[in-house]
């Protein structure tokens, strides 16, 4: 992240730890499995995961927007205590993704499955959604705020979960093709809603319970989460995101936005079933390769190389541009009661761009 985010960040990282420190220690687990007397060591199998992935870094972006949010509308600090309910569900996510997927690495080490066990990984990526309700538990807030808070995490944990549902089911499938229309519903359920919760987390923070600002920054916000998976997926096949294995989304099948791009446009201009089918066998070929040979076969370059020269890569970059663009639009153009925090808040879409 750039060096003007880097106090904030600090600050916010603080926090995280706090929820999950490094390491355990008796009076954490005292607090978080209250009544028990626990040793630490006894729970150390099921956190470090947890601290393994946790520690190997991120970007770290949806509990800054979350803490911009309340800091630009006048809450200060006011949402640090509650960030972990949106950074510590990402990276149970991450747990299971992997583990579901297949995937090979995170963060430029062995995913969690691997160096723990699936048994392990399943386990601590499901205590590690339910961790961060010891921060809401423990939050200073009248019992309606609670309330409102604890209903907002329901909402938003079940939508991740179907839009997994969703992708899951496609890459299973290889010869499942989406719509580019089911693919986007995918992605705002999937990705757009942990990023929408970011912002609505940072609304209740300053404001409260003002429908007003969680319409307007929750649907910026959620733009933003699906801008920034678009390029992800576009980042995974031109170069490779750092971490993980350029165009290991085909090995495992997934239907990303270029790919829709591709066939969409190739089934078109062909202007027959025939034409349209070679192009779905295509993909299909180059899917069934890339899943039994991983990212070296030579079937995987020819299917990048395809998706570049018609244009489909640029075509879906420039969607994940716009949307983020859109959401940069609303957030500078927010009335805000602290002018500093506005202005990152504003330039933080910048930053996902080059991210």
């Amino acid at each position: 992240m750039n060096r003007e985010y880097s106090a904030e960040l600090k600050k916010i990282e603080a926090y995280l730890v706090e929820t999950l420190p490094l390491p355990i220690s008796a009076d954490w687990c005292n607090r978080v499995f209250p009544g028990l007397g626990l040793n630490a060591d006894l729970a150390e199998n099921l956190i470090a995961p947890c601290r393994d992935l946790f520690g190997r870094g991120g970007k770290r972006w949806r509990p800054l927007l979350a803490h911009l949010v309340c800091k630009a509308l006048g809450g200060g600090d006011a949402a640090l205590p509650l960030l972990p309910l949106v950074e510590y569900c990402h990276n149970a996510s991450l747990i299971h993704d992997d583990l579901e997927d297949n995937s090979e690495e995170r963060r430029g080490k062995p995913a969690v499955h691997l160096l723990y066990g699936n048994d392990t990984a399943i386990n601590s990526g499901s205590f590690l959604y339910f961790l961060p309700l010891f921060a809401l538990e423990n939050w200073e807030a009248a019992p309606e705020d609670k309330n409102r808070l604890w209903k907002l995490w329901g909402e938003h944990m079940r939508a991740l979960h179907l839009g997994q549902s969703m992708d899951i089911a496609w890459h299973r499938d290889i010869s499942s093709v989406p719509s580019i229309d089911e693919y986007m519903m995918m992605c705002s359920l999937k990705t757009g809603c942990l990023a929408k919760f970011a912002a609505l987390l940072g609304v209740e923070a300053a404001l409260g319970n003002n429908d007003e600002m969680k319409t307007l920054l929750g649907g910026a916000a959620q733009k933003l989460g699906v801008g920034f998976q678009i390029l992800d997926d576009v980042k995974n096949l031109k170069a490779g995101i750092p971490g993980k294995k350029r165009g290991d989304d085909v090995v495992e099948g997934k239907k990303s936005l270029p790919v829709l791009i591709f066939l969409h446009d190739t089934c078109q201009a062909a202007g027959s079933r025939a034409g349209g089918e070679e192009s779905i066998a295509f993909v299909r070929r180059c899917f069934k390769a890339a899943a039994l040979g991983g990212t070296e076969v030579p079937e995987l370059d020819e299917f990048i190389a395809a998706l570049t020269e018609s244009g489909s890569l640029e075509k879906a970059e420039q969607r994940g541009n716009a949307l983020i663009a859109e959401a940069g639009k609303v957030f500078a153009g927010l009335e805000t009661a602290d002018a500093e925090a506005g202005r990152l808040l504003a330039g933080l879409t910048e930053l996902l761009l080059y991210a």
